[in-house]
Protein backbone atom coordinates (compact mmCIF):
# COMPACT_ATOMS: atom_id res chain seq x y z
CA UNK A 1 0.00 0.00 0.00
CA UNK A 2 1.25 3.48 -0.92
CA UNK A 3 0.18 6.30 1.39
CA UNK A 4 0.63 9.99 0.64
CA UNK A 5 0.25 12.16 3.72
CA UNK A 6 -0.67 15.73 2.77
CA UNK A 7 -0.53 18.72 5.12
CA UNK A 8 -2.52 21.71 3.79
CA UNK A 9 -1.13 25.22 3.57
CA UNK A 10 -1.57 27.89 6.24
CA UNK A 11 -2.66 31.37 5.19
CA UNK A 12 -0.51 34.36 6.06
CA UNK A 13 -1.27 35.04 9.73
CA UNK A 14 0.61 36.11 12.86
CA UNK A 15 1.30 32.45 13.69
CA UNK A 16 2.67 31.58 10.24
CA UNK A 17 5.82 33.69 10.89
CA UNK A 18 6.14 33.64 7.11
CA UNK A 19 7.95 36.98 6.79
CA UNK A 20 10.28 36.23 9.72
CA UNK A 21 11.22 32.80 8.35
CA UNK A 22 12.70 34.43 5.26
CA UNK A 23 15.47 35.91 7.41
CA UNK A 24 16.66 32.40 8.33
CA UNK A 25 15.82 30.91 4.93
CA UNK A 26 13.28 28.46 6.33
CA UNK A 27 10.09 27.48 4.51
CA UNK A 28 7.78 26.66 7.44
CA UNK A 29 7.54 26.89 11.20
CA UNK A 30 7.30 23.20 12.10
CA UNK A 31 6.57 19.86 10.42
CA UNK A 32 3.07 18.36 10.92
CA UNK A 33 3.26 16.43 14.18
CA UNK A 34 -0.19 14.86 13.79
CA UNK A 35 0.45 13.36 10.36
CA UNK A 36 3.92 12.14 11.34
CA UNK A 37 2.39 10.40 14.36
CA UNK A 38 -0.37 8.88 12.23
CA UNK A 39 2.31 7.64 9.84
CA UNK A 40 3.91 5.78 12.74
CA UNK A 41 0.58 4.02 13.40
CA UNK A 42 0.32 2.65 9.85
CA UNK A 43 1.69 -0.78 8.96
CA UNK A 44 5.47 -0.61 8.76
CA UNK A 45 5.55 -2.42 5.43
CA UNK A 46 3.45 0.30 3.72
CA UNK A 47 5.25 2.92 1.65
CA UNK A 48 4.76 6.43 3.02
CA UNK A 49 5.52 9.89 1.71
CA UNK A 50 4.74 13.30 3.19
CA UNK A 51 3.91 16.44 1.23
CA UNK A 52 3.80 19.55 3.41
CA UNK A 53 2.23 22.26 1.25
CA UNK A 54 3.87 24.89 3.43
CA UNK A 55 7.20 23.63 2.08
CA UNK A 56 6.51 22.25 -1.38
CA UNK A 57 3.77 21.78 -3.95
CA UNK A 58 1.48 18.81 -4.59
CA UNK A 59 2.10 17.32 -8.03
CA UNK A 60 0.05 15.06 -10.27
CA UNK A 61 2.86 12.52 -9.97
CA UNK A 62 2.43 12.52 -6.18
CA UNK A 63 -1.26 11.74 -6.53
CA UNK A 64 -0.93 9.06 -9.19
CA UNK A 65 1.72 7.29 -7.03
CA UNK A 66 -0.63 7.02 -4.04
CA UNK A 67 -3.27 4.42 -3.26
CA UNK A 68 -4.66 6.70 -0.53
CA UNK A 69 -4.15 10.32 0.45
CA UNK A 70 -4.29 11.05 4.18
CA UNK A 71 -5.15 14.67 5.13
CA UNK A 72 -5.10 16.25 8.59
CA UNK A 73 -5.93 19.89 9.18
CA UNK A 74 -7.11 22.66 11.46
CA UNK A 75 -9.91 25.07 10.66
CA UNK A 76 -7.58 27.81 9.47
CA UNK A 77 -6.32 25.48 6.70
CA UNK A 78 -9.76 24.84 5.21
CA UNK A 79 -9.22 26.76 1.95
CA UNK A 80 -6.15 24.69 1.16
CA UNK A 81 -8.01 21.54 2.25
CA UNK A 82 -10.69 22.11 -0.39
CA UNK A 83 -8.03 22.57 -3.07
CA UNK A 84 -6.33 19.32 -2.05
CA UNK A 85 -9.63 17.40 -2.03
CA UNK A 86 -10.47 18.69 -5.51
CA UNK A 87 -7.05 17.61 -6.81
CA UNK A 88 -7.48 14.14 -5.29
CA UNK A 89 -10.91 13.70 -6.85
CA UNK A 90 -9.61 14.77 -10.24
CA UNK A 91 -6.74 12.27 -9.95
CA UNK A 92 -9.11 9.52 -8.82
CA UNK A 93 -7.28 8.78 -5.56
CA UNK A 94 -9.20 8.00 -2.39
CA UNK A 95 -9.05 10.36 0.58
CA UNK A 96 -8.77 9.57 4.29
CA UNK A 97 -9.20 12.65 6.49
CA UNK A 98 -8.96 13.45 10.19
CA UNK A 99 -7.80 16.06 12.66
CA UNK A 100 -9.63 18.96 14.34
CA UNK A 101 -11.18 20.46 11.20
CA UNK A 102 -12.84 17.23 10.08
CA UNK A 103 -13.74 16.10 13.59
CA UNK A 104 -15.73 19.28 14.25
CA UNK A 105 -17.16 19.89 10.75
CA UNK A 106 -17.08 16.61 8.83
CA UNK A 107 -20.48 17.24 7.22
CA UNK A 108 -18.92 19.96 5.09
CA UNK A 109 -16.62 17.51 3.30
CA UNK A 110 -18.83 14.99 1.45
CA UNK A 111 -16.10 14.22 -1.10
CA UNK A 112 -13.86 12.61 1.53
CA UNK A 113 -14.03 8.81 1.18
CA UNK A 114 -13.18 7.92 4.79
CA UNK A 115 -13.38 10.21 7.80
CA UNK A 116 -11.24 8.98 10.70
CA UNK A 117 -12.30 11.37 13.44
CA UNK A 118 -11.39 12.16 17.05
CA UNK A 119 -8.05 10.76 18.22
CA UNK A 120 -6.36 8.38 15.81
CA UNK A 121 -5.11 6.01 18.51
CA UNK A 122 -8.71 4.73 18.80
CA UNK A 123 -10.30 5.26 15.39
CA UNK A 124 -7.42 4.55 12.99
CA UNK A 125 -7.04 0.86 14.01
CA UNK A 126 -10.76 0.33 13.32
CA UNK A 127 -10.39 1.82 9.86
CA UNK A 128 -7.26 -0.20 9.10
CA UNK A 129 -8.93 -3.45 10.18
CA UNK A 130 -11.97 -2.80 7.99
CA UNK A 131 -9.74 -1.73 5.09
CA UNK A 132 -7.86 -5.03 5.32
CA UNK A 133 -11.20 -6.87 5.19
CA UNK A 134 -12.39 -4.83 2.20
CA UNK A 135 -15.26 -3.16 4.08
CA UNK A 136 -13.94 0.27 5.10
CA UNK A 137 -16.74 2.56 6.30
CA UNK A 138 -17.29 6.27 5.52
CA UNK A 139 -16.99 7.48 9.14
CA UNK A 140 -15.10 6.35 12.22
CA UNK A 141 -15.69 8.25 15.45
CA UNK A 142 -15.52 7.72 19.20
CA UNK A 143 -16.46 9.48 22.42
CA UNK A 144 -13.60 7.80 24.30
CA UNK A 145 -10.14 9.22 24.98
CA UNK A 146 -7.02 7.10 24.38
CA UNK A 147 -4.13 6.40 26.70
CA UNK A 148 -1.37 8.38 24.98
CA UNK A 149 1.34 6.58 26.91
CA UNK A 150 0.91 4.02 24.09
CA UNK A 151 1.25 6.58 21.28
CA UNK A 152 4.25 5.93 19.00
CA UNK A 153 6.94 8.50 18.29
CA UNK A 154 6.55 10.54 15.07
CA UNK A 155 8.26 9.32 11.90
CA UNK A 156 10.73 12.19 11.57
CA UNK A 157 12.43 10.43 8.67
CA UNK A 158 9.53 11.46 6.40
CA UNK A 159 10.55 15.13 6.56
CA UNK A 160 13.62 17.14 5.67
CA UNK A 161 14.13 19.07 8.90
CA UNK A 162 16.35 21.67 7.23
CA UNK A 163 13.22 23.40 5.89
CA UNK A 164 11.82 24.09 9.39
CA UNK A 165 12.65 26.53 12.16
CA UNK A 166 11.23 24.41 14.99
CA UNK A 167 9.71 21.01 15.69
CA UNK A 168 6.75 19.98 17.85
CA UNK A 169 6.30 17.20 20.35
CA UNK A 170 3.47 16.50 22.78
CA UNK A 171 3.45 15.54 26.45
CA UNK A 172 -0.25 15.81 27.30
CA UNK A 173 -3.73 16.22 25.82
CA UNK A 174 -6.71 17.89 27.44
CA UNK A 175 -7.17 20.86 29.76
CA UNK A 176 -8.73 21.05 33.25
CA UNK A 177 -10.37 24.41 32.53
CA UNK A 178 -13.61 25.14 30.70
CA UNK A 179 -13.26 28.48 28.85
CA UNK A 180 -16.47 29.10 26.96
CA UNK A 181 -14.86 29.93 23.60
CA UNK A 182 -12.25 27.12 23.54
CA UNK A 183 -12.79 23.85 21.66
CA UNK A 184 -9.90 21.99 23.30
CA UNK A 185 -12.10 20.29 25.88
CA UNK A 186 -14.72 19.48 23.24
CA UNK A 187 -12.03 17.69 21.26
CA UNK A 188 -9.76 16.30 23.96
CA UNK A 189 -11.59 16.41 27.29
CA UNK A 190 -10.94 17.98 30.69
CA UNK A 191 -8.64 15.38 32.24
CA UNK A 192 -5.06 15.80 31.02
CA UNK A 193 -3.73 12.52 29.65
CA UNK A 194 0.04 12.14 29.73
CA UNK A 195 2.92 10.49 27.98
CA UNK A 196 5.62 9.03 30.17
CA UNK A 197 8.92 10.76 30.83
CA UNK A 198 10.61 7.89 28.97
CA UNK A 199 8.54 8.61 25.85
CA UNK A 200 9.46 12.29 25.88
CA UNK A 201 13.16 11.58 26.40
CA UNK A 202 13.12 9.03 23.57
CA UNK A 203 11.56 11.56 21.19
CA UNK A 204 14.11 14.22 22.17
CA UNK A 205 16.96 11.72 21.81
CA UNK A 206 15.86 10.88 18.27
CA UNK A 207 15.76 14.56 17.33
CA UNK A 208 19.14 15.26 18.91
CA UNK A 209 20.63 12.28 17.07
CA UNK A 210 19.36 13.78 13.80
CA UNK A 211 21.37 16.91 14.58
CA UNK A 212 18.43 19.06 15.64
CA UNK A 213 19.49 21.96 17.90
CA UNK A 214 16.78 24.55 17.31
CA UNK A 215 13.54 25.09 19.21
CA UNK A 216 11.11 22.40 20.36
CA UNK A 217 7.48 23.33 20.92
CA UNK A 218 5.52 21.22 23.40
CA UNK A 219 2.10 21.56 21.78
CA UNK A 220 0.14 20.70 24.93
CA UNK A 221 -3.02 22.74 25.34
CA UNK A 222 -1.98 23.38 28.94
CA UNK A 223 1.45 22.01 29.80
CA UNK A 224 0.84 22.45 33.54
CA UNK A 225 -2.52 20.67 33.54
CA UNK A 226 -1.01 17.98 35.81
CA UNK A 227 1.52 19.76 38.01
CA UNK A 228 2.21 16.75 40.18
CA UNK A 229 3.49 14.62 37.31
CA UNK A 230 5.46 17.52 35.89
CA UNK A 231 7.28 18.19 39.15
CA UNK A 232 7.84 14.59 40.16
CA UNK A 233 8.88 12.91 36.91
CA UNK A 234 8.87 14.83 33.64
CA UNK A 235 10.77 18.01 34.49
CA UNK A 236 13.44 16.21 36.56
CA UNK A 237 13.93 13.84 33.62
CA UNK A 238 14.28 16.79 31.22
CA UNK A 239 16.77 18.49 33.55
CA UNK A 240 18.88 15.34 33.64
CA UNK A 241 18.59 14.88 29.86
CA UNK A 242 19.78 18.41 29.17
CA UNK A 243 23.12 17.98 30.98
CA UNK A 244 25.99 18.29 28.54
CA UNK A 245 23.72 19.23 25.61
CA UNK A 246 23.49 22.49 23.70
CA UNK A 247 20.55 24.12 21.97
CA UNK A 248 16.97 22.85 21.74
CA UNK A 249 15.22 25.52 23.83
CA UNK A 250 11.66 24.55 24.71
CA UNK A 251 8.46 26.55 24.53
CA UNK A 252 4.89 25.57 25.34
CA UNK A 253 1.40 26.74 26.32
CA UNK A 254 0.34 27.19 29.94
CA UNK A 255 -2.31 28.90 32.02
CA UNK A 256 -1.49 32.11 33.89
CA UNK A 257 -1.52 30.37 37.28
CA UNK A 258 1.95 29.07 36.42
CA UNK A 259 3.07 32.46 37.74
CA UNK A 260 1.80 31.46 41.22
CA UNK A 261 4.25 28.56 41.50
CA UNK A 262 7.91 29.64 41.83
CA UNK A 263 9.12 26.04 42.17
CA UNK A 264 7.43 24.98 38.95
CA UNK A 265 8.78 28.00 37.06
CA UNK A 266 12.28 27.20 38.34
CA UNK A 267 12.01 23.56 37.25
CA UNK A 268 10.77 24.57 33.81
CA UNK A 269 13.61 27.01 33.18
CA UNK A 270 16.17 24.46 34.42
CA UNK A 271 14.64 21.96 31.99
CA UNK A 272 15.18 24.39 29.13
CA UNK A 273 11.87 26.20 28.76
CA UNK A 274 12.32 29.79 27.63
CA UNK A 275 8.86 30.79 26.37
CA UNK A 276 5.21 30.17 27.25
CA UNK A 277 2.09 31.12 25.36
CA UNK A 278 -0.59 32.27 27.80
CA UNK A 279 -4.25 32.92 27.03
CA UNK A 280 -4.56 36.29 28.76
CA UNK A 281 -7.63 37.20 26.65
CA UNK A 282 -8.66 40.49 28.27
CA UNK A 283 -8.00 42.88 31.16
CA UNK A 284 -11.80 43.29 31.48
CA UNK A 285 -12.82 41.33 34.59
CA UNK A 286 -16.48 41.19 33.48
CA UNK A 287 -15.45 39.54 30.21
CA UNK A 288 -13.29 37.00 32.06
CA UNK A 289 -16.30 36.09 34.21
CA UNK A 290 -18.51 35.91 31.13
CA UNK A 291 -16.27 33.39 29.34
CA UNK A 292 -15.48 31.33 32.48
CA UNK A 293 -11.78 32.16 32.37
CA UNK A 294 -11.59 31.35 36.08
CA UNK A 295 -7.80 31.04 36.23
CA UNK A 296 -7.41 34.67 35.08
CA UNK A 297 -9.97 36.27 37.39
CA UNK A 298 -9.20 38.27 40.52
CA UNK A 299 -5.50 38.73 39.86
CA UNK A 300 -3.09 41.45 38.76
CA UNK A 301 -2.50 40.12 35.26
CA UNK A 302 0.36 42.52 34.53
CA UNK A 303 2.22 41.40 37.64
CA UNK A 304 1.52 37.75 36.78
CA UNK A 305 3.14 38.27 33.37
CA UNK A 306 6.14 40.01 34.89
CA UNK A 307 6.66 37.19 37.41
CA UNK A 308 6.93 34.77 34.50
CA UNK A 309 9.35 37.06 32.68
CA UNK A 310 11.52 37.53 35.77
CA UNK A 311 11.64 33.76 36.17
CA UNK A 312 13.10 33.41 32.66
CA UNK A 313 9.92 32.71 30.66
CA UNK A 314 9.04 34.99 27.79
CA UNK A 315 5.26 35.38 27.64
CA UNK A 316 3.52 35.22 24.29
CA UNK A 317 -0.04 36.37 24.87
CA UNK A 318 -3.39 35.60 23.31
CA UNK A 319 -5.93 38.44 23.46
CA UNK A 320 -9.58 38.64 22.40
CA UNK A 321 -11.99 41.53 21.81
CA UNK A 322 -15.70 41.20 21.15
CA UNK A 323 -17.03 39.68 24.37
CA UNK A 324 -20.59 40.65 25.29
CA UNK A 325 -19.21 42.57 28.29
CA UNK A 326 -16.79 44.61 26.16
CA UNK A 327 -17.49 48.28 25.55
CA UNK A 328 -15.58 50.57 23.13
CA UNK A 329 -13.16 51.35 25.97
CA UNK A 330 -11.74 47.81 25.68
CA UNK A 331 -9.56 48.72 22.72
CA UNK A 332 -7.46 51.24 24.65
CA UNK A 333 -7.48 48.93 27.68
CA UNK A 334 -5.95 46.16 25.57
CA UNK A 335 -3.33 48.51 24.13
CA UNK A 336 -2.39 49.79 27.59
CA UNK A 337 -2.15 46.27 29.01
CA UNK A 338 0.00 44.94 26.17
CA UNK A 339 2.41 47.87 26.38
CA UNK A 340 2.68 47.89 30.17
CA UNK A 341 3.15 44.12 30.49
CA UNK A 342 5.84 43.89 27.83
CA UNK A 343 4.11 41.05 26.00
CA UNK A 344 6.04 41.43 22.74
CA UNK A 345 4.25 38.68 20.82
CA UNK A 346 0.66 39.82 21.37
CA UNK A 347 -1.78 37.80 19.26
CA UNK A 348 -5.00 39.81 19.20
CA UNK A 349 -8.14 38.51 17.52
CA UNK A 350 -11.89 38.95 17.35
CA UNK A 351 -14.00 36.57 19.38
CA UNK A 352 -15.13 33.57 17.35
CA UNK A 353 -17.25 30.57 18.29
CA UNK A 354 -15.75 27.26 17.15
CA UNK A 355 -18.21 24.45 16.53
CA UNK A 356 -18.73 22.29 19.61
CA UNK A 357 -17.88 24.97 22.18
CA UNK A 358 -20.23 26.19 24.90
CA UNK A 359 -20.03 29.63 23.28
CA UNK A 360 -21.26 28.24 19.96
CA UNK A 361 -24.15 26.45 21.64
CA UNK A 362 -25.16 29.58 23.61
CA UNK A 363 -25.01 31.92 20.65
CA UNK A 364 -26.78 29.44 18.40
CA UNK A 365 -29.67 29.38 20.88
CA UNK A 366 -29.66 33.18 20.84
CA UNK A 367 -29.66 33.27 17.02
CA UNK A 368 -26.24 34.93 16.95
CA UNK A 369 -24.20 32.54 14.79
CA UNK A 370 -23.74 34.45 11.54
CA UNK A 371 -21.62 32.14 9.36
CA UNK A 372 -19.06 29.34 9.36
CA UNK A 373 -16.04 29.34 11.66
CA UNK A 374 -12.95 30.38 9.68
CA UNK A 375 -10.31 29.74 12.33
CA UNK A 376 -8.60 32.96 11.22
CA UNK A 377 -9.08 35.63 13.85
CA UNK A 378 -6.43 37.95 12.38
CA UNK A 379 -8.34 39.20 9.34
CA UNK A 380 -11.13 40.87 11.32
CA UNK A 381 -13.64 38.12 10.58
CA UNK A 382 -15.97 36.51 13.11
CA UNK A 383 -18.77 33.98 12.87
CA UNK A 384 -20.82 35.60 15.63
CA UNK A 385 -23.12 38.60 15.88
CA UNK A 386 -21.49 40.64 18.68
CA UNK A 387 -23.39 42.86 21.07
CA UNK A 388 -21.11 45.72 20.15
CA UNK A 389 -21.74 47.22 16.72
CA UNK A 390 -19.71 45.08 14.30
CA UNK A 391 -18.20 48.07 12.46
CA UNK A 392 -17.16 49.60 15.81
CA UNK A 393 -15.65 46.28 16.84
CA UNK A 394 -13.64 45.89 13.65
CA UNK A 395 -12.49 49.49 13.70
CA UNK A 396 -11.33 49.15 17.30
CA UNK A 397 -9.61 45.85 16.53
CA UNK A 398 -7.72 47.42 13.65
CA UNK A 399 -6.76 50.28 15.96
CA UNK A 400 -5.18 47.79 18.37
CA UNK A 401 -3.17 46.12 15.61
CA UNK A 402 -2.06 49.44 14.12
CA UNK A 403 -0.85 50.59 17.53
CA UNK A 404 0.84 47.57 19.10
CA UNK A 405 2.75 46.70 15.91
CA UNK A 406 3.71 50.25 14.97
CA UNK A 407 7.53 50.40 15.18
CA UNK A 408 7.67 52.95 18.00
CA UNK A 409 5.38 51.02 20.34
CA UNK A 410 6.60 47.57 19.34
CA UNK A 411 10.25 48.38 20.02
CA UNK A 412 9.33 50.14 23.28
CA UNK A 413 7.62 46.91 24.32
CA UNK A 414 10.67 44.84 23.47
CA UNK A 415 12.79 46.98 25.79
CA UNK A 416 10.11 46.79 28.52
CA UNK A 417 10.31 43.01 28.24
CA UNK A 418 14.11 42.81 28.15
CA UNK A 419 14.35 44.88 31.34
CA UNK A 420 12.46 42.12 33.19
CA UNK A 421 13.59 38.95 31.45
CA UNK A 422 15.99 36.62 33.19
CA UNK A 423 18.54 35.19 30.76
CA UNK A 424 17.66 31.59 29.72
CA UNK A 425 19.85 28.75 30.93
CA UNK A 426 19.88 27.04 27.52
CA UNK A 427 23.18 27.34 25.67
CA UNK A 428 22.36 27.74 21.99
CA UNK A 429 25.07 27.56 19.33
CA UNK A 430 25.31 30.40 16.81
CA UNK A 431 25.05 28.83 13.38
CA UNK A 432 25.64 30.31 9.93
CA UNK A 433 21.94 30.96 9.29
CA UNK A 434 21.67 32.91 12.55
CA UNK A 435 24.62 35.08 11.56
CA UNK A 436 23.17 35.65 8.09
CA UNK A 437 19.79 36.51 9.64
CA UNK A 438 21.55 39.09 11.81
CA UNK A 439 23.13 40.77 8.78
CA UNK A 440 19.84 40.61 6.88
CA UNK A 441 18.15 42.33 9.82
CA UNK A 442 20.69 45.14 9.66
CA UNK A 443 20.01 45.63 5.96
CA UNK A 444 16.23 45.08 5.98
CA UNK A 445 15.37 46.74 9.29
CA UNK A 446 18.33 48.98 10.12
CA UNK A 447 18.95 50.45 6.67
CA UNK A 448 15.88 50.01 4.48
CA UNK A 449 13.12 49.71 7.08
CA UNK A 450 10.74 52.38 8.33
CA UNK A 451 11.70 51.16 11.81
CA UNK A 452 15.42 51.85 11.39
CA UNK A 453 15.63 54.50 14.15
CA UNK A 454 13.91 52.15 16.62
CA UNK A 455 15.99 49.18 15.43
CA UNK A 456 19.27 50.96 16.18
CA UNK A 457 17.98 52.22 19.52
CA UNK A 458 17.16 48.62 20.50
CA UNK A 459 20.47 47.42 19.02
CA UNK A 460 22.56 49.80 21.12
CA UNK A 461 20.39 49.60 24.26
CA UNK A 462 20.67 45.79 24.35
CA UNK A 463 24.35 45.76 23.47
CA UNK A 464 25.19 47.99 26.44
CA UNK A 465 22.44 47.09 28.96
CA UNK A 466 21.63 43.39 28.34
CA UNK A 467 24.35 42.10 25.99
CA UNK A 468 23.62 38.43 26.70
CA UNK A 469 20.10 38.98 25.40
CA UNK A 470 21.32 40.56 22.15
CA UNK A 471 20.43 37.56 19.91
CA UNK A 472 16.92 37.52 21.40
CA UNK A 473 16.53 41.26 20.79
CA UNK A 474 17.39 40.82 17.11
CA UNK A 475 15.02 37.85 16.86
CA UNK A 476 12.18 39.95 18.30
CA UNK A 477 12.99 42.77 15.88
CA UNK A 478 12.62 40.27 13.02
CA UNK A 479 9.33 39.03 14.50
CA UNK A 480 8.12 42.62 14.56
CA UNK A 481 8.76 42.89 10.83
CA UNK A 482 6.53 39.86 10.29
CA UNK A 483 3.77 41.11 12.60
CA UNK A 484 3.70 44.51 10.87
CA UNK A 485 3.46 42.89 7.46
CA UNK A 486 0.50 40.79 8.55
CA UNK A 487 -1.17 43.74 10.32
CA UNK A 488 -0.73 45.93 7.25
CA UNK A 489 -2.28 43.22 5.11
CA UNK A 490 -5.45 43.29 7.22
CA UNK A 491 -5.53 46.87 8.48
CA UNK A 492 -4.21 48.59 5.36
Amino acid sequence: MKILLVYPEFPDTFWSFKHALRFVRKKAGAPPLGLLTVAAMLPSEWEKRLVDLNVTGLTHEDLTWADYVFISAMAIQQDSVRTVIAACKEAGVKIVAGGPLFTMEYEQYPDVDHLVLNEAELTLPLFLADLADGRAQPIYATSEYPDISQTPAPLWELVDLKHYDSVSIQFSRGCPYNCEFCNVTALLGHRPRLKTAAQIIAELDSLYALGWRKGVFFVDDNFIGNKRQLKSTVLPALIEWRKGKVGMPFNTEASINLSDDPDLMQLMTEAGFTTVFVGIETPNEDSLIECSKTQNKGRDLVESVKRLQRAGLQVQGGFIVGFDSDTPSIFQQQIDFIQKSGVVTAMVGLLQAPTGTRLYERLQQEGRIANDFSGDNVNGSTNIIPKMNLDTLREGYHEILAHVYAPQFYYERVITFLREYKRPQVKSPIDLQSLLAFWRSIYQLGIRGVERVHYWKLFLWTLFRRPRLFPLAITLAIYGFHFRRVAELHVG
